[in-house]
């Protein structure tokens, strides 16, 4: 029995040896890292698979609305990516614009969106559609631009041009640098 008193205070002793070997190695226990904030600026706050996205305008009217299939949203910087994004963007008569491209980004705090890669923006029912890479659209005030080669195009009516702006509540489109259209003339009846 002493044999057994003897064994387990001695393995007692070699735990609180070890134990006080462990505290002499690392004194201040878990050190804790403070956070960069810096570091979570980009970090995301929501990813949404099959979003639909509406924006609201002061009088509570639709001003934008955005489907894509993937959204991801960082509240930090107040922007939203949208893959495949398709944009129904409505005018101050509230006719509708539909804007797609390959990659959208929106800035929730000024309502621009930017769409990226094969940009698209068509007026249906003026039967007109505008292609470019970067097309820039600012909900507020209904304006879209782009800063890289556009065709402007309603069947068979074609022109190109290396920038544009777009006021849709005015019905205003103005295209600069290296403009070029092709408008055929109209076939008389009996002409053809």
């Amino acid at each position: 029995m002493l044999k057994t008193l003897r064994t387990r205070l001695g393995l007692a002793l070699i735990v609180l040896a070890l134990g006080g070997f462990l505290v002499w190695l690392d004194p201040g226990g878990p050190q804790t890292v403070p956070t960069d904030p810096e570091a979570r600026a980009e970090e995301p706050g929501h990813v949404l698979h099959n979003a639909e996205l509406t924006l609201f305008d002061e009088q509570g009217n639709i001003q934008q609305g955005l489907t894509t299939p993937r959204l991801v949203h960082t509240p930090q910087s107040a922007s939203t990516l949208a893959e495949t994004p398709h944009a129904t963007l409505y005018d101050s008569e509230r006719r509708i614009w539909n804007a797609t491209s390959e990659i959208g980004t929106l800035n929730t705090r000024s309502q621009e969106l930017t769409l990226s890669g094969n940009a698209r923006l068509i007026a249906p029912d003026e039967g007109w559609q505008l292609d470019t890479d970067v097309l820039h659209y600012e909900g507020k005030t209904a304006h879209a631009w782009s800063n890289t080669h556009v065709l402007l195009q309603q069947p068979p009516q074609r022109m190109t041009a290396q920038r544009m702006d777009a006021w849709l509540n005015e019905e205003e489109v103005r295209l600069e640098g290296n403009v070029q259209g092709h408008h055929p003339p109209e076939t008389q009846p009996g002409q053809e």
